[in-house]
């Protein structure tokens, strides 16, 4: 009988399972847009064994089941997309808000990641400037940027928008002016309006759909001729969702307060009608917010009063003026207007601080010795009537020369405010430099000159007992007193600029041969005012200055208070302008509130009011820098071929920033219109370098430009280097 062959054993592989299922995944999220076939695989993970290789199919089977894998086209593997994300601990989708480039791309800025995220033109979806979005993340590739694509937009930022009328025989367009918008808004004729072809418009986006390349929309007003005064500042306000008008239900509430004061109401405040008081404002100002009353006490201190008009006697809470104040959250300040929070009738009148009229306010009473220390404070409402309305030009003069209307009085305040300023600075206020920009205006709104106009000792006279008393209510509140918690208060809060920024400033300035410490708040204070003062005059001051301010954190509202980094102070608010700063009104609200031993607010509610006001300063000052550019370019439309000297304020990679000395009006030189090499941006240095020759532009240098072209919709001025 034959004997029966034992059949062969199955060798095992020389990989184990787990150790192979690893390496395989590793294969993949390493290279993640790439595709591998089995053999590909095999060879990657050390499988040479014919047991091992045949565990290696296997588990491809079992990944492509789990969805771990794909297979594209048959025998080639990619991972899966949405597993990566598990693979490498990271979210295969996200949520953020859309910066959208004039070019198509765009980035996402979002809380739930670490960096923002680029999104190609092809892969923005019908997501516009400013939406939050959901975004699916692609696998990160070796080197690079992580990127994605857009999959559904969460909220529209926006469906209002501005622009010019392109009318054809069958439908129409609107063009818009905001650069960030890259597509057109389709009209068809039946929504047009009678908008004409040419003519600025306000159109409304009803719909986009799916397949279509552009959203739907019908026009809401007609604004008038492009490059007319009135219809480029509404044009303006409209892009940047402020209202144009007040409703009539505010109107007529505003019409029906009583500008009479009650005697009753007299009797419960301190009256300062006898006392010396005064304001200072810009000359073409209406709105007075802030005075300032003055006496010599008994005692040879000095009596400071900062008396801030009382808006909130007038505006209650739940109000149609309250409402529609909380809605715009600022005033805003336009080259040629003012948009007020507030109705005229309020701002201009009932609530300002006219010369020579009882006023209800709100004082910060101080009593300073001679070194401007404070020895007491009172905080409650007063009634004044000012004796003095100064332009900060007129109030100049009277410190300059030392003679003319309430000399002596203006005099004794400048002297205690520069102790004040001195004091603050002492204990780490930062002195940045700010200039304005003006212009001077025919009587149909063209710039017909532009000036720069700086602070001086009048300016800084007010600021200095402006921040007293914003620092000293913010501390009566918000101080922390035995074991009770402080109350919920409206904080104005800037906090310290991040590491990161700061060394790379500092390694930047030293390479000017500049030193700066980083030790304690207060020396790193010291060491930016020491610099400011070392670089004044000089050719690399714009530069400096511009790079300080960028390396800043900005100003917000909050009501978690982590103080004021840029002034030194450790609680800080705005009580000071109530008329133009819905943040400032709920100060005065709270304060009088807690004065009269009130229970805490909501910190919650607040909290969103201190988001709603920070994001609306935000546009305001966006929309003030739109009306200044646009009146730039104005400005400058008919000065084709002429030369001015400037400094380059900035650098990218499609040109240089060029910022004409004694105007600011600020223009690109293009790089490819810079002929005698090719040159590259050096990001990290802040300049463009020629590849050839090493000729190089960087922030700060002076240079002489010719004006090439001016675009005065797209409020683009294009320079050339002379």
């Amino acid at each position: 009988m034959a004997k029966k062959k034992k059949e062969p054993k199955k060798k095992k592989p020389k990989i184990g399972r787990k150790a192979l299922v690893a390496g395989i995944l590793n294969v993949f999220t390493e290279n993640p847009v790439a595709t591998h076939n089995y053999k590909q695989i095999a060879f990657a993970v050390g499988a040479r064994d014919q047991a091992s290789k045949n565990l290696v199919k296997q588990i491809l089977d079992e990944l492509i089941k789990k969805e771990e894998l794909k297979e594209f086209r048959r025998g080639k593997y990619k991972i899966n997309p949405e597993k990566f994300h598990e693979h490498v601990g990271r979210k295969s989708t996200i949520t953020g808000r859309v910066d959208m480039k004039r070019t198509g791309k765009a980035y996402i800025i979002s809380d739930e990641l670490g960096e923002d995220a680029f999104i190609g033109p092809s892969h923005t979806g019908q997501a516009l400037h400013g939406d939050t979005v959901k975004v699916q993340l692609f696998p990160r590739r070796k080197g690079h940027k992580l990127e994605g694509r857009i999959v559904e937009v969460i909220k529209r930022a926006k469906t209002r928008f501005v622009g010019t009328i392109a009318k054809s025989a069958k439908f129409a367009f609107l063009i818009p002016d905001n650069p960030s918008v890259p597509v057109d808004i389709f009209i068809p004729l039946a929504g047009l309006k009678n908008a004409k072809h040419g003519q600025k418009a306000v159109a409304k986006m009803t719909e986009w759909p799916e397949h279509s390349k552009n959203p739907f929309g019908e026009i809401e007003e007609v604004l008038g001729r492009p490059g007319d005064n009135e219809v480029e500042m509404q044009s303006i306000l409209v892009e940047y969702d402020f209202p144009l008008s007040f409703p009539k239900k505010v109107e007529k509430e505003a019409e029906k307060i009583k500008r009479a004061i009650p005697a009753s109401e007299i009797k419960n405040r301190r009256d300062f009608r006898d006392v010396t008081t005064f304001t200072i404002d810009p000359a073409d100002a209406k709105d007075y917010d802030d005075a300032i009353s003055y006496r010599k006490l008994p005692n040879g201190n000095h009596e400071v009063g900062v008396h801030i008009a009382d808006v909130s006697y007038y505006v209650k809470p739940g109000t149609a003026i309250d409402d529609e104040a909380f809605d715009r959250g600022t005033s805003i300040y336009l080259v040629d207007r003012v948009i007020p929070m507030l109705p005229e009738v309020l701002s201009n009148n009932v609530c300002s601080l006219r010369p020579n009229e009882d006023k209800l306010c709100f004082g910060a009473i101080f009593e300073l010795d001679e070194k401007a220390k404070v020895i007491s404070e009172w905080f409650g409402k007063t009634i004044i009537n000012s004796n003095r309305r100064f332009s900060y030009e007129e109030a100049q003069k009277v410190i300059e020369d030392k003679k003319g209307d309430l000399a002596r009085e203006v005099e004794i305040l400048y002297g205690l405010s520069k102790k004040l300023k001195e004091d603050r600075f002492k204990k780490g206020s930062i002195n940045f430099h700010t200039e304005e920009v003006k212009f001077k205006l025919d009587e149909k709104g063209k710039p017909i000159g532009v000036y720069v106009k700086e602070q001086k000792e009048a300016n800084w006279m007010i600021e200095d007992f402006m921040l007293l008393a914003n620092r000293r209510v913010a501390e009566r509140i918000g101080r922390r007193r035995g074991r009770v918690e402080p109350k919920t208060f409206v904080y104005r809060i800037h906090a310290e600029p991040s590491p990161e920024k700061l060394s790379q400033f500092v390694q930047y300035v030293g390479k000017l041969g500049y030193q700066m410490r980083l030790g304690t708040e207060r020396s790193l204070a010291k060491s930016f005012n020491d610099l400011f003062s070392q670089v004044h005059g000089k050719g690399e001051e714009n530069l400096i200055e511009t790079l300080a301010v960028r390396t800043m954190a900005k100003a917000v509202y909050s009501t978690e208070n982590i103080g004021h980094y840029g002034l030194a102070f450790q609680y800080y608010t705005h009580f000071t302008s109530p008329i133009r700063r819905y943040p400032d009104l709920l100060v005065h609200r709270l304060l009088e509130a807690y004065l009269d031993k009130k229970p805490s607010v909501n910190k919650e509610e607040y909290e969103a009011i201190c988001l709603h006001s920070s994001g609306m300063e935000r546009k305001a000052v966006e929309a003030e820098r739109a009306s200044i550019k646009y009146k730039q370019a104005e400005y400058m439309s008919d000065k084709i071929g002429q030369e001015f000297d400037g400094l380059i304020s900035g650098v990218s990679k499609y040109g240089i920033f060029v910022e004409v000395k004694g105007n600011k009006c600020e223009g690109m030189v293009r790089l490819t219109d810079l002929d005698d090499d090719f040159y590259y941006l050096d990001e990290d240095n802040y300049r463009v370098i020629g590849h050839r020759y090493g000729q190089e532009y960087k922030l700060g240098d002076p240079v002489r430009i010719k004006v090439k072209h001016i675009d005065i919709r797209k409020k683009q001025l294009d320079y050339d280097l002379a």
